[in-house]
């Protein structure tokens, strides 16, 4: 039994899997070209893109455009037609709009957008052929943007990913919700199913339902679908992939983390977030921000406690000791690095599994 195939509007995804968006370079064009060849979402994160470009440190932005198209056409190149090649843009970006409308005109099939809830998304590509996607944490927020978008912009959102708490990077709950131990993504799901089905028959359009966080095998795939999921997004597995864009002392870091080191931390974005333990983490005291990179609307330079961008950039290029690594709560699993097109065949067949048993 196959799984089934994801719709988002016109567009047929043949597997049901979408890559999460991971910046500093994390995910840029050869993972996320890669999982869109293998007939999924591949999702370039757009934060701080242009970092590996000469001009990065003197013209950040423009630097951060032209990296975004690159990948953009360079992910499209190498997924050869299949899948869907996305953009992840976090609404708290300080040029949120320009890299959006960039995204858009590069060429990208899809933007998701989450950190912060995505109110004027649809407006800002009303002139593009493009879809949009909010990260909720909720139905009550799934229930907002839907209304927001229908009342003001007569749109329905092209699909909603639903980020549970088990998800690593920026995380939409309170930290006392991250320690709810009752909280899980499949209970989240099934209520923003039940809320997206007024609009669904208002507007006449299906409004598919993304699991998010906490995904890791065929079995959680299979949940998610079972609970009204239309597919799921996993990112923290996709780093230990060949295809990964980040240096290799940062797979290696989740090929060996153990779960006592996994952290929840708070952001300079200020958000929580769920991170590897290491010596950066434990020695904050001792870094000074030296360059503003002005890349986050909620950041001051004066009270938070390190430079995102930096220690970002600093772990993805290898330099773990003197960097974040943002990871999700299964880090703990991974024992190897596989390529793109073997653990999609292994999700796909494990998933497929669990599902046909579910309905039998």
């Amino acid at each position: 039994m196959k799984l089934p195939e994801l719709k988002i509007g016109e567009k047929i995804i043949p597997v049901p899997i979408i890559q999460g968006g991971m910046g500093v370079g994390v995910s840029l064009s050869n993972l996320a070209g890669n999982v869109a060849k293998c007939g999924g979402i591949g999702v370039i994160s757009s934060a701080q893109i242009g970092f590996k470009e000469d001009d990065f440190e003197t013209n950040t932005y423009e630097a951060n455009y032209r990296a975004l198209e690159k990948n953009i056409k360079e992910a499209k190149r190498i997924s050869q037609g299949n899948g869907m090649v996305a953009v992840n843009i976090m609404c708290v970006t300080t040029n949120y709009e320009e890299m959006v409308k960039k995204a858009a005109e590069s060429g990208a099939d899809m933007i998701i957008s989450g950190a912060g809830l995505p109110k004027n998304l649809p407006e800002i590509v009303k002139d593009c052929d493009i879809k949009i996607a909010p990260i909720v944490s909720s139905s009550r927020a799934a229930n907002l943007m839907c209304k927001l978008w229908t009342s003001k912009y007569n749109y329905v959102p092209d699909m909603i990913v639903v980020e549970g708490p088990k998800a690593g990077g920026h995380l939409g709950f309170k930290l006392e919700e991250l320690e709810d131990k009752s909280l899980n993504i499949y209970d989240i799901v099934k209520d923003v199913v039940e809320v997206v089905k007024q609009y669904e028959e208002k507007y006449n359009r299906h409004i598919p339902v993304i699991a998010a966080g906490g995904i890791y095998d065929g079995k959680d795939i299979a949940n998610a679908l079972k609970h009204g999921a239309d597919g799921v997004q996993i990112a923290t597995r996709f780093v230990a992939t060949d295809e990964c864009d980040a240096n290799i002392k940062f797979k290696e870091a989740y090929v060996n983390a153990k779960e006592d080191d996994i952290v929840i931390i708070k952001s300079p974005v200020g958000m929580p977030g769920r991170a590897i333990k290491n010596h950066f983490l434990d020695n904050l005291q001792d870094y000074k921000i030296t360059k503003c990179y002005n890349c986050i609307k909620t950041c001051d330079r004066k009270t938070v406690p390190y430079c995102i961008t930096k220690a970002l950039t600093n772990s993805v290029e290898g330099d773990i000791d003197n960097g974040l690594v943002f990871c999700g709560s299964n880090v703990d699993k991974i024992d190897k690095i596989v390529p793109v097109k073997e653990l999609m065949i292994k999700l796909e067949e494990e998933a497929a599994k669990y599902y046909e048993e579910d309905n039998e």
